[in-house]
């Protein structure tokens, strides 16, 4: 909204106006702003929850301190979203394409989230919203950014038009002959499936390639994997964050560094100077979607004021399945989503080992007539803790972890 306000100051030659063009000061007044929100609204919001008694139902997990936690407010990500939409309701613009579907992402899996902590809290189900309920959720938000990607005009990938040989092709097609800048070369406008593909030096894969038996006809079939794809990493993403959202400051604290991460990405793909300079892929528009991290990051370390060891709050469903929504469809939309196994490297191995305890555990079972085990407890931070690490340090440490695969995953803008 102030967007507009100093849009319409810019028109009338106010002073000073021009410098809320510039990313840089709307993104660091996002962050100050959602921090604001979160430290401010967050006590109220907490001592809301204390009196309505909306309190954690802790079960006994045979882990030292877990039941000290019974009563801890839930649903605190409410702290989170109003942190998030704020701050870009009023710096960010509305009409970018990249920040209504990151507005629709947030809004969605916050309900979503919401109706399944509701449902536990004051209905007294244990099991909140059943999960075929949560997988439609995701798969319907999957659907909506895939369709809209596949459709809106306003989301292209500026590409270099090659010669024969692959080199950017240095005549302007229109004028045969007409002489260049040095180092310019000829572009056009596209919508595509592309997405890029960490660590290779020629990165850019487009999901019509899986479809190559179709031949010249595989671009305008690529929805069929393109979509399904999309609502994959969208639900896969999603539920990693909610499983990994079991300790104090943990789930939020690896958003933080993951946002931190996007950010960066969706600057320099936005930033046709920067795209150039590392020969990654050129979005246009979304430079827009800094602004949106910018409020996600301040949201998140905010909130960590509240949620760090030991905890004053807890973000529920409501925050944990909308972070990692957030970090899916963001990852999507500035194409890098084929980087989340890394960049998410944590949330990966944290649904990994769920996956792996279940399945081994259904396989013995059936074997030898008993469920065995491979880890003491999943996830993986649980079973940390059954070795008798404290909370504290098992957090500290994947943290530090995820600093590392965080920085990894800048460093693949150059080492390819």
């Amino acid at each position: 909204m102030l967007y507009y306000l100093f849009d319409w100051l810019q028109a009338i030659e106010f002073p000073g106006s021009g410098v809320f063009y510039y990313i840089s000061f709307r993104s660091s007044m996002a962050i100050i702003l959602s921090l604001i929100i979160s430290l401010i609204a967050g006590k109220r919001i907490i001592n809301a929850l204390k009196r309505k008694q909306i309190g954690e139902t802790v079960r006994d997990l045979g882990i030292e301190g877990q039941l000290q936690k019974k009563g801890t407010p839930t649903m605190g990500g409410i702290i989170i979203l109003l942190s998030i939409i704020i701050p870009v309701l009023l710096l960010g613009n509305l009409k970018n394409i990249y920040v209504i579907l990151m507005l629709i992402t947030t809004v969605w899996l916050g309900l979503v989230g919401f109706a399944d902590d509701y449902i536990k809290v004051f209905k007294k189900d244990k099991e909140g919203l059943s999960g075929w309920l949560k997988i439609l959720g995701q798969v319907v938000l999957g659907l909506i950014i895939g369709i809209t990607m596949l459709v809106n005009e306003d989301i292209i990938v500026r590409e270099k038009i090659l010669s024969p040989d692959g080199q950017p092709q240095m005549e302007i097609a229109e004028k045969p002959g007409t002489p260049l800048e040095p180092g310019a070369y000829v572009t056009r406008d596209v919508k595509n499936t592309k997405t890029t593909i960490p660590f290779l030096k020629q990165n850019e894969f487009d999901y019509a390639y899986l479809l190559w038996f179709l031949g010249n006809k595989a671009a305008s079939w690529s929805w069929l994997v393109f979509i399904p794809g999309i609502i994959l990493i969208v639900t896969a993403v999603s539920n990693s964050a909610n499983m990994t959202d079991g300790m104090d400051g943990l789930a939020t604290g690896l958003s933080a560094i993951i946002g931190t991460t996007l950010g960066i990405l969706a600057y320099v793909s936005g930033n046709i100077i920067y795209a150039d300079y590392l020969n990654i892929m050129y979005i246009p528009n979304t430079g827009e979607l800094v602004i949106f991290m910018a409020a996600f990051i301040g949201a998140t370390i905010g909130f960590m004021w509240y949620n760090s060891y030991p905890a004053q709050v807890f973000m529920g469903d409501t925050g944990s399945l909308s972070l990692g929504g957030i970090i899916a469809v963001y990852a999507i939309l500035i194409r890098k989503e084929l980087l989340i196994p890394v960049m998410c490297g944590i949330f990966f191995v944290e649904s990994l080992s769920v996956m792996i305890q279940v399945s081994y555990f259904k396989y013995t079972k059936k074997k030898y007539g008993e469920g065995r085990r491979i880890f003491r407890m999943a996830p993986l931070h649980h079973h940390y803790q059954l070795q008798g690490y404290p909370e504290p340090k098992i957090v500290t440490r994947f943290l530090i972890v995820g600093i590392l695969l965080a920085v990894i995953s800048v460093v693949t803008l150059k080492i390819r």
